[in-house]
């Protein structure tokens, strides 16, 4: 895995630390694997991020994302106006759909959940609030990279994930993307055509965020 390099090299690695895990929970052996890091090195930075709080151990004792972060990404999302407008709207679509509901901005060359809600369905997409997903994968990632297909939303099917279809509508301001919206669920509820039916009230909910974050048109 590719890290970015700040030139400071105990947070380069505290953050390589931390990327390893955060897909799903990674032993001491697969830290270092996953990290180049060595083992004494690994052990001291992922004891000392779990002492703060930003690493827990799972029932396994594996590393996992520690319980900080939810607050911190929380936190980070409130910086964002149109995060904190989209509430109204992302509970309208999710109720509307029945499935889970996502707000992204643009992070360089990736995409940051920064606002998330959850399908009622025990079968459900999932994505925190403060998870940094691909650009280039997925139809949020590739609204906020400037794509929009007929009827103003772009469709993706298994594309990031094996099994979950998404649609998602870009937030717009003078014409500029500034975020996007969008709801994800499960192939066998969405189908593989699920445009036409999710397509119009993501749409709708890309605008009434727009409105209510006071973007202009």
């Amino acid at each position: 895995m590719e890290h970015t390099i700040s030139g400071v090299g105990v947070i380069d690695k505290a953050l390589a630390v931390l990327g390893a895990v955060e897909r799903e929970p990674r032993g001491l052996g697969a830290l270092v694997s996953e990290t180049g890091l060595s083992r004494a090195t690994a052990h001291r930075l992922a004891s000392a991020l779990e002492v703060h709080g930003l690493l827990r151990r799972d029932s396994d004792g594996r590393f996992a994302l520690g319980a900080r972060l939810i607050a911190m990404g929380e936190g980070a999302s409130r910086g964002w106006p149109v995060a904190e407008a989209a509430g109204p709207a992302l509970t309208a679509l999710r109720d509307t759909t029945g499935e889970s509901a996502q707000l992204y901005v643009r992070d360089g060359d990736s995409r940051i959940c920064v606002a998330s809600l959850e399908s009622p369905h025990g079968l459900r997409t999932i994505v925190a609030t403060g998870a940094a997903l691909p650009l280039d994968q997925g139809s949020g990632g590739r609204v906020l990279a400037g794509e929009v297909g007929d009827g103003g939303y772009v469709v993706s099917i298994g594309e990031r994930e094996a099994g979950v279809a998404s649609v998602s509508a870009p937030v717009t301001s003078s014409g500029a993307v500034v975020a996007a919206v969008s709801v994800s669920g499960p192939i066998e509820r969405l189908s593989r055509d699920p445009g036409p039916t999710f397509g119009p009230p993501v749409v709708v909910a890309a605008a009434a965020i727009a409105r209510a974050a006071g973007l202009s048109v």
